[in-house]
Parts: structure tokens; sequence; C-alpha cells
């Protein structure tokens, strides 16, 4: 979760990345943050902060490099910053005294700002698993997948396949030129019942006549 500080790091680095390209990587005067680039009046709305006194306290604990968001030169004037930062009644605009001080961005932390990262965001939960089946569903699952296609299937994608199919009764290799809705060896239909070839009566697998018409089946 952001506090004063990081809403006030990220305001930095987008006023100078929108300022100009390269910006980020030149050091600057440390009173420009306060009195140019993010002055309380016009960004105390956007940094949420109640008081004047609590935007100071940002800005000081900023310039003290607090997070390793900043280094400011001379090291004597940040170090007398982060001394005074973790007083329990800090003067909050000590960082006044010092206006020549020069100020950089840690260059991967403002990376970080400006892609919106969180260095410390948490990943996000996992997806949330699906409701355990039944035993009784799990095999009705199974039994599907375990099923071989219908003989009807067998003749559709012999015309849609480049790879020859085979009759599922006699063995014999469908044409894959047109719609098969007979086997040219055999006769049968692709509703997966086999048929006499002469008058259509039902026959069972072996017959080698049909029992309606006695006419040779043609198959075994």
């Amino acid at each position: 979760m952001t506090d004063d500080l990081d809403r006030l790091f990220e305001r930095l680095v987008s006023v100078l990345a929108d300022d100009a390209p390269g910006r980020l990587a030149v050091p600057f005067p440390a009173a420009e943050v306060y009195e140019r680039l993010v002055p309380y009046r016009s960004n105390r709305s956007i940094l949420k902060v109640a008081t004047h006194q609590d935007y100071e306290m940002a800005v000081l604990r900023l310039l003290a490099g607090e997070r390793g968001y900043t280094s400011l030169e001379p090291t004597e004037v940040q170090d007398a910053l982060r001394r005074e930062a973790g007083e329990a009644n800090p003067d909050t605009a000590l960082f006044r005294q010092f206006p020549d001080a020069i100020l950089s961005l840690n260059r991967l932390a403002a990376e970080r700002s400006l892609r919106g990262d969180r260095a410390y965001a948490p990943p996000p939960p996992p997806p949330l698993a699906p409701p355990p089946e039944s035993a009784e569903a799990a095999d009705r699952e199974q039994d599907q997948l375990e099923k071989p296609p219908l003989a009807g299937a067998a003749f559709e994608l012999a015309e849609q396949s480049e790879t020859p199919r085979q009759c599922p009764y006699c063995g014999e290799t469908l044409p894959g030129s047109r719609k098969v809705n007979f086997c040219p060896q055999c006769g049968q239909p692709p509703s997966g019942e086999l048929r006499c070839p002469a008058c259509g009566g039902e026959v069972d697998v072996g017959w080698s006549y049909c029992v309606s018409c006695g006419r040779a089946t043609g198959f075994e």
C-alpha cells in the first residue's frame, strides 16, 4: 500500500518524464522538487496530503533517501536529513536550508514507477479449481473418451481427410474425392447397421446371405 513518500516519488517521476526525454537521468537542485516540479499548492490533492506539514515530511523523507528512491550530494546533507526524519518530532522544513544540494533519482525505481510496478506486490491468486465431480460423472466422461467413433463419422472423414480412410465393415479404402454415403466395395451405409445390398434388410456380421431375400451379402 502506497503512502505519502511513494506518491511524491511517483509524481516527481511522472513530471520529469513528461518534461523532456532523458530528464530522469539528469541530477538537479533539490529545491526544484518543492518549488517547481511538485509544489504543495498544485499537487496536494494528487499527493493526498492533509496538511502542509505532511507534505514537507514527505519531501524530507524523499531527500533523505528513504527506500533508496534518491541520493543527495553532498552526502553529509543527506545524512543530516536522514537523522532528522528519524526524530520523534522532526523539523520537517530542514531541507529548505540546503536548496543547492544535488538530487539524483534511483533509475530502477523510476522505471518501475513509470511501468506502474509494485516491487513487492504479491502474485495473483491461482484460479479456483472446479468442484470435484462425482464418481459416476467421472466414469461417464471416461466412457465417452474411450468410445470408438461411429461408423458414420468414418464415412464423413473419408471426404475431409487427406489420409486414406477404411470402411469399418469390409476394410477397403474409401474414396476421398467426394462425399461417401455408401462403401463402394460392400455397399454399407454410414448408419452403423449392416444392410443387405439387395433388399436393405438388416443382417449381422458373418452372414453370407440375407435372411429376408436370400441374396448373397458379399461380405463375411
